[in-house]
């Protein structure tokens, strides 16, 4: 199994959030929910300058196998969209911990981190057989 960066939060719906110095939250999907999803071929997001709610629907991935949602770990205004997926959705299968984040936010409020697992924590959940097959 792939480990999973120490220095993001992930949820059970399989996304992570990495936190950025200016405060702002880079979001993505994990190795699992990739491998899940097999070969991406679209993925499908909302605008800049929207806003989500945490645990709300972001978004979608169509690969091979099926169509996915993807739902946003935080709540906030969504300050940028990954463009470089748009045209190259074989990014998320690459580097999903990398240059496939899928979006930029401003956070509504830092507690919602709390909500959420640690590396740690997000292994165990895999482990434990509790994780959603198929995302």
């Amino acid at each position: 199994m792939t480990t999973n960066p120490r220095d993001m939060r992930y949820s059970k719906e399989h996304e992570w959030v990495k936190m950025q110095p200016d405060g702002t939250a880079l979001v993505g999907i994990t190795a699992f929910a990739q491998d899940q999803l097999g070969d991406a071929v679209y993925v499908s997001l909302p605008k800049a300058g929207s806003s989500v709610k945490q645990f709300a629907k972001l978004g979608e991935v169509e690969s091979v196998k099926a169509v996915s949602d993807i739902f946003s770990p935080l709540g906030g205004e969504i300050l940028e969209v990954n463009a470089e997926l748009a045209a190259h959705p074989e990014l998320l299968n690459k580097e999903p911990y990398g240059k496939a984040w899928l979006i930029k936010l401003r956070p509504t409020s830092a507690s919602e981190l709390e909500k959420l697992l640690s590396a740690e924590q997000y292994e165990a959940f895999l482990s434990s057989g509790d994780a959603r097959k198929g995302h």
